[in-house]
C-alpha cells in the first residue's frame, strides 16, 4: 500500500516524465530530436530562444552552407526548415534551464521535468551580440541591427556593416543585392572571413570597403545615422551617413552554466568521453559545445555525435531491446 501511495504521489507532483531531455534547439539539437524519434524515445526539448533554429536561423538564415553531408548547398533557413520537429514533440521555448538534479530515476529539471537522460546541444551557448561601442539615444538605436533575418527591409537604402569576420562579409554580400549602397567598415586592413567572399565584395560596385576605421561618435540627423569614424593609428577622421547599420562584432557566448550541474568543462566547452558521455552518468553532450582532441566544429560532425549519443542512451535505458542502428533496416 505504501508503494502505491508513493507512486500516486509522484504522478500528482511530477507528471512530466521523459526518456530524454535535449537542451538546445539548434540544428544539432533538432537532428538529435528527430533521431531520438526513430528509436521511440519520449523526448522533451528546451531552448532559451523564442524559436527553434539557433545560430543558423538567428545569425545567417540566408547564408549558403556547404558542409552538410549529401547536400551540395543549403541556406541556414532551409536547413532548419528541413529539421522541423514532429508536432508530438514537447518543445519548451523561452526556457533557460536553471537546475539539473540527479535522482534515482535519472534527473529532475527545474523541479518540473523528470527525465532519464539528458543531451546538452547548446552549441556555443546563449549568445548575446557585442554592442556598437558608441552611445546612442533610443531613436538612433532603431537604426542599428545585430541580426539580419529579412534583407529586404534594407532595400534601396544606404547601409553600413561593421565587422571583419564571416558574418560581416556574408551580410554585406547579401545586402548588396537589394540595398542602394553598402559600406563595410573594419578596424583592421585584414579580414578574418573567407578570402573568396572578400574578393566578391571588392568586385561588387555597390560595396565600399573602409579600413582601418573605428566608430567614434554617432547621432541621428534627418533620420539617418551620421557616424564619425577615426582611422586606427592616425588622427584622420571621416563622417559617413547611413539609413541603417548592421553590427557584426561577434557574440558573447557562455556554456559555463553547466558547471552548476556538476558537468566538467574543458576550457569553455564540455569535456566528453566515449559515446559523447560527460563526467555525469546519463548526461551527454554533442555539437559545438563539446571539446575533444581533433574535433572539427561543423554541423555534420554534430549530426554524427547525436547518433552516437542516442544509440548509447538506448543501450543504457533499454538493454533488453535489440537495437536497430541503421534506419534502412527499420
Amino acid at each position: 500500500m505504501l508503494e502505491l501511495f508513493y507512486k500516486l504521489l509522484e504522478e500528482v507532483f511530477i507528471i512530466k516524465k521523459y526518456d530524454l531531455a535535449i537542451i538546445g534547439a539548434g540544428p544539432v539539437g533538432l537532428y538529435a530530436t528527430n533521431y531520438s524519434q526513430l528509436h521511440g524515445l519520449k523526448t522533451v526539448v528546451f531552448d532559451s530562444l523564442s524559436e527553434i533554429g539557433g545560430q543558423p536561423r538567428m545569425l545567417y538564415p540566408f547564408k549558403t552552407i556547404l558542409d552538410i553531408p549529401a547536400i551540395a548547398s543549403i541556406s541556414g533557413e532551409e536547413l532548419i526548415s528541413n529539421l522541423q520537429l514532429d508536432a508530438s514533440i514537447n518543445l519548451v521555448l523561452n526556457h533557460e534551464v536553471k537546475s539539473v538534479e540527479k535522482t534515482e530515476a535519472g534527473f529532475t529539471i527545474d523541479d518540473d521535468y523528470q527525465v532519464r537522460s539528458i543531451i546538452i546541444a547548446t552549441g556555443n551557448g546563449a549568445f548575446n551580440p557585442r554592442k556598437f561601442p558608441v552611445n546612442l539615444d533610443k531613436q538612433a538605436e532603431k537604426h542599428v541591427h545585430y541580426f539580419v533575418k529579412d534583407p529586404t527591409i534594407f532595400a534601396n537604402q544606404k547601409v553600413g556593416v561593421f565587422g571583419g569576420g564571416d558574418s560581416a562579409l556574408d551580410w554585406a554580400l547579401e545586402l548588396a543585392k537589394t540595398a542602394k549602397e553598402v559600406t563595410l567598415i573594419h578596424r583592421r586592413n585584414e579580414f578574418r572571413g573567407l578570402e573568396s567572399n572578400l574578393a566578391k565584395l571588392q568586385q561588387t560596385d555597390k560595396v565600399t570597403v573602409l579600413t582601418p576605421f573605428l566608430p567614434k561618435e554617432a547621432a541621428l540627423v534627418d533620420d539617418q545615422l551620421e557616424i564619425l569614424l577615426k582611422e586606427v593609428g592616425s588622427q584622420t577622421e571621416k563622417r559617413v551617413k547611413f539609413d541603417q547599420i548592421v553590427v557584426a562584432y561577434g557574440f558573447k557566448a557562455n556554456n559555463r552554466f553547466v558547471k552548476k550541474w556538476g558537468v566538467e568543462l574543458d576550457g569553455a566547452n564540455i569535456a566528453t568521453q566515449a559515446e559523447m558521455k560527460t563526467n555525469i552518468d546519463g548526461i551527454y553532450a554533442i555539437g559545438d559545445v563539446v571539446s575533444y582532441p581533433g574535433r572539427v566544429p561543423i554541423i555534420g560532425v554534430g549530426f554524427g555525435e547525436a547518433q552516437v549519443a542516442i544509440n548509447s542512451i538506448m543501450r543504457n535505458l533499454f538493454p533488453e531491446k535489440s537495437l536497430t542502428i541503421h534506419s534502412t533496416s527499420l
